[in-house]
């Protein structure tokens, strides 16, 4: 279904990544608190006699760093994109949120993150998501939801929320927008789901929580909106699937969020399943057609999920050695599937006429890391915005992101630009 087209090594442990809606641009935020963004080589244009790979596997293109900055103390715990792209949002464990420009990663305005009102620390950030032009959202270990209005965002602005929620008893793991109604004037989201410990909820911009649902006993880590899903009896065609601590994916019937109201099986393993840190749907035009879910694994590997059928197709494993958990994944404005976890970013493109059966990749990737391909080393530099001072902690992704540990880290030499060619 796919290839690897080729991988980005990461000095330390990424803990997010944001992937730009309209350009073929990767951000990256890392233990260490570095922010980096990439642009990748641009995919072939309709009329390129119907060669749809990377120009780097031609020895043509090379991955851009476009900028890499020490953001922040400690870990870098959230990235988001603003509704018109322009800006990059980051959110560290220093309880700062900072705008920057795409471009340049200059920061242009500031957020502080709300003290956790239990202890009066640092309520650390645990995912940032710009809702429309005028709202960001953003959720934190102490369960807090904070909404902010961007309208009043500038340089020397002292923003506070305009709404604080607690939707859940737990960290706010995923957030997912619901697509706006017929009846929308604005065409902006104004409810979301969000997933936290062992419960779902749903909040509106102007009304709050709205509903939350029964415990699932079990943890909820991830999700994303599945729309033109069948019309059957009181389905609505729309789904949210969440992704589980346990290897299962519950389906959600839109309107209807006491309860799940289908289970798929994504992992077997064991006494227990491997947990499911990531979800992306397929874009259209991408993969084999219908509606297809990428889910990302806490081993490392990335499984494809038809939804209607509701059974796995497919298989790709990130990380063939370490089997550090997928806890970035997505897909490029080229259709290109993006997946991130350890200290690597891989690019993957769909298989052309000749690249070999989706069959022969599982089998490839079933027989464990013998084949495990080499990547390229890293030099990047030491730059790091000036009013950041250097701390020797990294934060550690866990398996399940409810505990983070806290490790060591030692500085590596930086790197700027990177140069692929010929790869395959």
């Amino acid at each position: 279904m796919f290839q690897n087209i080729c991988a980005i090594p990461l000095d330390h442990d990424l803990f997010t990544q944001a992937i730009h809606a309209e350009e073929p641009i990767v951000s990256v935020g890392l233990s260490s608190g570095h922010v980096q963004t990439y642009r990748l080589p641009a995919g072939s244009s309709d009329d390129s006699d119907g060669d749809e790979t990377l120009a780097s596997e031609n020895g043509f293109g090379h991955i851009e760093t476009a900028w890499r900055t020490r953001r922040h103390k400690g870990s870098c715990r959230a990235l988001a994109y603003s509704h018109d792209g322009a800006q990059l949002y980051s959110a560290g464990t220093d309880g700062i949120v900072k705008a920057a420009h795409l471009t340049t990663g200059q920061v242009a305005a500031k957020i502080a993150v709300p003290l956790d009102p239990g202890s009066g620390s640092i309520d650390a950030p645990s995912i940032v998501h710009a809702l429309s032009p005028q709202t960001l959202l953003l959720g934190t270990d102490s369960s807090a939801l904070h909404l902010y209005d961007l309208r009043a965002l500038g340089p020397k602005a002292a923003l506070k929320p305009q709404q604080t929620h607690h939707p859940h008893d737990d960290y706010i793991s995923s957030l997912t927008p619901l697509p706006p109604t017929s009846e929308s004037t604005s065409g902006f989201s104004k409810q979301w789901v969000s997933t936290g410990g062992t419960t779902l909820a749903v909040t509106d911009l102007r009304r709050g929580v709205m509903v939350r649902s029964e415990d699932q006993e079990e943890e909820l880590l991830s999700s994303v909106m599945v729309t033109g899903l069948s019309k059957k009896g009181t389905s609505v065609g729309e789904k949210v699937i969440v992704g589980g601590g346990n290897g299962v994916l519950t389906l959600w019937e839109r309107g209807i969020w006491d309860d799940q109201d289908e289970r798929i099986t994504v992992d077997k393993t064991p006494g227990g399943g491997e947990s499911l840190d990531s979800l992306a749907l397929f874009p259209a035009g991408v993969g084999p057609g219908g509606k297809v879910v990428a889910v990302g694994l806490g081993n490392g590997i990335v499984r494809f999920v038809k939804i209607g059928v509701n059974k796995v197709i497919g298989q790709l494993s990130h990380d063939e050695l370490e089997k550090e958990g997928v806890i970035g994944l997505g897909f490029d404005a080229d259709g290109r599937m993006i997946s991130g976890g350890g200290k690597t970013v891989k690019v993957w493109g769909e298989k052309g006429p000749g690249d070999g059966s989706d069959e022969e990749e599982e089998a490839e990737f079933a027989s464990s890391a013998n084949g495990a391909k080499r990547e390229h080393g890293s030099d990047s530099d030491d730059d790091s915005d000036e009013e950041m001072g250097d701390s020797s902690e990294d934060e550690k992704p866990a398996q399940k992101r409810k505990k983070r540990k806290r490790n060591k880290g030692k500085q590596q030499p930086g790197h700027g630009i990177l140069g692929f060619s010929g790869l395959v």
